[in-house]
């Protein structure tokens, strides 16, 4: 093997690389790539509303769906494009960095060799000569030889790395640091009428279904919620508004299915009248959670991928969604209220979540079974809130989960999951004890209400964690001395209006 005679050329090319401006430019790029996705969202946020009808429909407001549309799919190609072309412009920075202090070492122990560098490394007879010259006697690599075989190494990794970001370019038209004109030169690059494979939608964790979500394109998105609704409303790391319009092809399809079991119906009956209800009157609701075969929904009233606070209401046993939708809906929008009194400026999302089976016997109430059930899909429902707003780099809500009753050993559950549980605030009512202290849940802050006429927060049943006692750690919520269980909603008692405020965050832990 003959070494390149410009050895010592390439190794002073690399020594002089601009590294700190390579590092500025990709970083550089880096924030333009992370806001991408928050910006696609918005703009798919826009044909959806527009393909609703909310505030334009006719001709011109299908017009503008369909320029909506493409803007979405361009901006969809070139997110794909520049993410594909800083993973390998960060490979670049990892191989310059070595490959110009080698290069720099490189170059040094030549220049103490006899004849300098062009002596040490102009030997094209032997292996050595390519990198510098070999020991008398040793059989290795001088120093200066082993430090420029691997700068060369290095520096080809690099040039590998920027070819392939340049390739990932080229397919919305960048060549040679020449970008599209414009809009319309831009978009030629890009297909935007063909078929959509319909991929299968994947099970893990919510941050890997967020990230899948996000990766595909808004075509791609509404054929997944069209072809696969049932598994899709189910998933969480999926954006509410995705969820919504697969739940609610579920709803539609049961409500139109003959032989459905009639508690299926029922239920179904019971959630389509909740909506249309809730909308009948402005208000806007989202279908998070609809499985009927479990007995599970999750009805939020707001938009819960945009809400700055989200509170979600989980309720205790003897709750089914056919018999209690309607009591817990109303608790789920006084909740709403009471926050926007306390911040008139705040974006809120109340969801009723019956993401489990509540106990429907008081056998049943004394054990945590029904809890250990809900425990971890209430920790993957929060996970997944916000997984898909991360997904898109959209802003992080305050959430805080209400927990009432037998709901309070649910979030204790929730929160001997893996992970830390994915809430700002927990408020726990009414509670019948909890296994550990307030700092166990896991929360930045946790709140309590209990009375001495609710004589479950007096019972223990899960433990020596009154939530009322000192030791627990928890902040007390005001109450009233005749409050009972099923008071603590109540818009005419004080709690309801400091629950608000902690949902708002205008009410901090003591």
């Amino acid at each position: 093997m003959t070494a390149p005679l410009d050895v010592p050329a390439r190794l002073s090319a690399v020594a002089v690389w601009d590294v700190p401006l390579l590092r500025r430019a990709v970083g550089s790029l880096t924030s333009v790539v992370e806001r991408l996705p928050s910006w696609r969202a918005r703009l798919e946020g826009v044909a959806r509303s527009l393909e609703a009808g909310e505030s334009w429909s006719g001709q011109a407001a299908r017009a503008a769906v369909a320029a909506v549309r493409e803007a979405s799919t361009v901006a969809w190609a070139v997110d794909a494009a520049l993410t594909a072309s800083l993973a390998e412009l960060d490979r670049l920075v990892v191989e310059a960095d070595p490959a110009q202090e080698r290069a720099h070492e490189a170059l040094a122990l030549a220049a103490a060799l006899p004849g300098g560098p062009d002596a040490a490394l102009r030997d094209a007879d032997r292996l050595a000569a390519a990198v510098g010259a070999l020991v008398p006697g040793a059989g290795v690599l001088h120093p200066a030889g082993a430090a420029a075989e691997a700068a060369m190494g290095h520096a080809s990794a690099a040039a590998v790395a920027a070819e392939q970001a340049g390739a990932a370019l080229a397919a919305v038209g960048v060549r040679d640091a020449f970008a599209p004109a414009d809009f319309a030169a831009l978009a030629a690059r890009v297909p935007l009428a063909h078929p959509v494979c319909v991929l299968p939608v994947p099970s893990g964790p919510p941050g890997d279904v967020a990230a899948w979500w996000a990766a595909l394109p808004l075509t791609a998105q509404l054929a997944v919620i069209a072809s696969t609704p049932q598994a899709l409303g189910r998933l969480d790391g999926v954006p509410a508004w995705a969820r919504d319009r697969a739940n609610r092809l579920v709803l539609d399809r049961a409500l139109a299915h003959r032989r459905l079991p009639e508690p299926e119906v029922a239920t179904a009956r019971v959630v389509a009248a909740r909506i249309a209800a809730e909308e009948a009157t402005g208000g806007q609701v989202q279908l998070h959670l609809l499985d009927l075969a479990g007995d599970r929904v999750g009805l939020a009233l707001g938009d819960l991928d945009t809400a700055d606070a989200v509170a979600l209401v989980v309720p205790g046993i003897f709750n089914t969604p056919a018999d209690d939708l309607t009591g817990l809906v109303a608790d789920a929008e006084d909740v709403g209220a009471a926050t926007r009194a306390a911040a008139p400026a705040t974006a809120v999302a109340t969801m009723v979540w019956l993401g489990y089976r509540t106990p429907s016997h008081p056998g049943e109430a004394v054990v945590r079974t029904s809890a250990g059930r809900g425990g971890p899909a209430l920790a993957a429902a929060l996970d997944g809130l916000g997984a898909a707003r991360g997904a898109v780099a959209a802003p992080a809500a305050r959430t805080t989960v209400v927990a009432h009753s037998y709901g309070t050993y649910v979030v204790d559950e929730a929160a001997d999951e893996p992970g830390r549980l994915a809430a700002d605030a927990v408020v726990l009512l009414g509670s019948p004890g909890m296994e550990d202290d307030a700092a166990s849940l896991e929360a930045p802050a946790v709140f309590d209400a209990a009375t001495p006429a609710d004589p479950i927060s007096w019972a223990g049943w899960f433990g020596d964690g009154h939530t009322w006692e000192e030791g627990y750690g928890s902040t007390a919520l005001p109450t009233e001395a005749s409050m009972g269980h099923s008071h603590y909603l109540d818009p005419a008692r004080p709690t309801l209006a400091a629950i608000g405020e902690v949902v708002a965050g205008r009410r901090a832990p003591e």
